[in-house]
């Protein structure tokens, strides 16, 4: 785990100044590997790489980074290769290897087979390798957008890093992309791979790119097809499901440094907990984060519950409105953007608890996206079941759902009653695209903040539509699926985002077992009426597990994710602090947000709704970044100095 950054002329000429330009881009990435550092540059200076390093497989000098092969061959990776000990003995017949690291055999696995390598590795990673032979920079973001790349060009130059804030130097000038502000005000992330910077972009998940004779080429190498296997029983599924989530949390559990839990208290983090205690007695330190001024925001009971079942020593975070108040701008700032909820900040504190005890932390990201784990399922699912006993083809096909079996599991809606209002404003039924597409539109509270005759909202429904109605992915009439691939594709990688960065800033590494590709593809392959058998949501991984997670977890119908007091804070001890960001606000005039209207609907919000976190948050990022451009262009001409540790940089 770690930072990369480099720089590639596109038409191969030599770059000036380019080893005090990586420095710059280093400095930027510092928090992300503090075990170390490095820069390489091709011998005709038309391309170079920086790197920060987090050891955590091989400590020892042989692995450090930029890492050169004896076929000219240079790379500079994130992440973690968890195959990498059958992938060395697969590659040593064709390889002299000089470390024991993950990295070299990216490196092997290239000279073996090329741009295909990627087919190969199991794993989180993003990594620029440069070809001499070839004279090009080959590049890849894994599966799932567990690790991060983002990319621009300017004049003639292609510049990447794991952070966006390490191209902000090199942009003409930093400028809000509009069709992405207008996909972050309605889901609160981005659906593709346009980012909020004007000019910056990502590598999608499960992508790669090549940068060589004077272009940038970008495509595809893998994806997720959900081909329904109606062949087989349950019992069979959640046999198959035990073996792959274990083997995986077996693979996951490689390291040569402590590995701990993130334990909210829900079935996945639990679930990844449990697994790693069965398998290795070492890896009994648990982490949970909670709220105690206000009831409602303390799950930790639960979590103590699975700790004790680990063996393991629980430690908690308490969460205060001084956390907020102290750290929310160094949030927004290791973010790059804001993006996925407030769920970050919490996500920050007990980052910054486990970094004290462990380099290494498991977690249960994925969970939700492919076993159908959000309340919002069974809300539209509930919908779908009063529309097909009506028309009597509740039974069609293979997806059957009756009445009789999801009211049981109704309870659960009672917190997102809001959202059912919202959901059925303007009447039941109507397809199936629109009918998601309200639930999860984040801006249907926001009116007269955002100036929205400047912004392409139908363009927004017609990406978002592009990905929920492919039926190269999801037969049409997989309701569940096309939900569930939604949120794989476009919210699941925000949340990563969420996952890297907040333990990035402080020097952690965050792994997610269930985002293994075999199970991940295994999932696909599950018929809803299993993952969701009568509304009852992670069904299968419930009933997989159930000898496993402590009944009081397995059961609990509280479950909220990890929510904020931002409600009570905003109306109480952070009032006056969150007026005088609006304040600025209103002062700085910023792009398509009318500060007056947010300052006069303060109070107006709803306990759980997003909308003053998310105008909080843009104008925080506002502040991190837009103010401060003078300061990263500053920084290539040496007339400002690179502030490390805190969100000041």
């Amino acid at each position: 785990m770690c930072g990369i950054a480099g720089i590639v002329e596109l038409k191969g000429g030599a770059l000036p100044r380019l080893e005090s330009h990586l420095a710059v881009m280093s400095r930027l990435i510092a928090h992300r590997g503090p075990d170390g550092a490095g820069l390489w540059q091709a011998a005709g200076a038309q391309a170079g790489l920086a790197h920060r390093r987090l050891a955590i497989i091989d400590l020892s000098e042989e692995a450090r980074q930029p890492m050169e092969g004896a076929n000219g061959t240079t790379i500079a990776y994130n992440g973690e290769i968890y195959n990498y000990i059958e992938l060395r003995e697969q590659l040593a017949s064709g390889w002299s290897f000089r470390s024991h690291s993950d990295t070299e055999c990216i490196l092997a696995g290239y000279a073996r087979w090329g741009r295909d390598v990627v087919d190969h590795l199991r794993g989180m990673f993003s990594f620029a390798l440069w070809d001499e032979a070839n004279q090009r920079m080959f590049c890849a973001r894994d599966r799932f957008g567990i690790k991060p790349f983002y990319y621009a060009v300017d004049d003639g130059v292609f510049y990447f890093a794991s952070e966006a804030k390490a191209l902000l130097p090199f942009l003409p000038e930093i400028d809000t992309d509009a069709d992405a502000l207008a996909e972050y005000l309605t889901f609160q992330y981005t659906i593709g791979e346009h980012t909020l910077f004007k000019g910056i972009k990502q590598l999608l998940p499960g992508h790669a790119l090549t940068v060589g004779g004077g272009e940038v080429t970008v495509w595809r190498y893998w994806d997720v097809h959900y081909e329904i296997d109606y062949d087989h029983s349950q019992a069979y599924f959640e046999r198959r499901l035990e073996e792959l989530v274990d083997d995986s949390v077996r693979v996951h559990l490689r390291s040569d440094v402590p590995v701990g839990a993130y334990v909210s208290g829900g079935i996945d983090s639990s679930l990844m907990g449990l697994l790693a205690a069965q398998h290795d007695e070492t890896n009994r330190k648990a982490f949970n984060g909670r709220f105690t001024q206000f009831p409602g925001y303390d799950e930790s009971h639960y979590a103590g519950l699975v700790a004790e079942r680990m063996n393991g020593d629980l430690h908690i975070a308490d969460i205060t409105h001084e956390d907020f108040r102290d750290n929310i701008a160094d949030v927004i700032y290791h973010l790059d953007f804001p993006v996925a909820g407030p769920g970050s900040f919490p996500q920050f504190m007990v980052s910054k608890l486990a970094a004290e005890h462990v380099k290494v932390v498991l977690g249960g990201q994925g969970g939700d996206e492919i076993f159908g784990g959000y309340a919002r399922y069974l809300l539209a699912y509930f919908e779908q079941c009063i529309k097909a006993a009506m028309d009597g083809t509740y039974k069609n096909g293979h997806y059957v759902v009756t009445i009789e079996s999801i009211v049981p599991n109704l309870g659960l809606l009672r917190e997102y009653k809001p959202l059912m209002r919202e959901f059925w404003r303007e009447g039941l039924f109507g397809p199936l695209d629109e009918r998601y597409f309200r639930l999860v539109n984040r801006a249907n509270d926001i009116e007269s903040e955002i100036d929205w005759d400047g912004l392409d909202m139908r363009g927004v429904f017609e990406r978002y539509q592009a990905i929920f109605n492919n039926q190269a992915n999801v037969r049409k009439e997989a309701y569940l699926d096309s939900m569930t691939h939604f949120d794989f594709k476009c919210l699941l990688p925000a949340l990563l985002q969420v996952e890297d960065r907040m333990s990035m800033a402080h020097g952690l590494e965050s792994r997610v077992p269930l985002l293994d590709h075999a199970l991940v593809e295994f999932a696909a392959t599950v018929p809803a009426d299993f993952k969701f058998s009568g509304g009852r949501m992670k069904h299968l991984i419930k009933t997989a597990f159930a000898d496993v997670i402590p009944d009081d977890v397995l059961n609990r119908r509280d479950k909220m994710g990890f929510p904020v007091p931002l409600k009570e804070w905003f109306g109480g001890e952070l009032r006056d602090m969150t007026v005088d960001i609006f304040n600025n606000l209103r002062d700085r005039h910023r792009p398509y947000i009318n500060a007056e209207a947010v300052l006069a609907n303060f109070d107006k919000a709803a306990r759980f709704s997003r909308k003053t976190w998310g105008l909080l948050s843009l104008e925080l990022w506002h502040q991190a970044f837009h103010d401060r451009g003078a300061h990263y262009r500053g920084l290539l001409e040496g007339r400002a100095e690179v502030e490390l540790e805190r969100g000041t940089g």
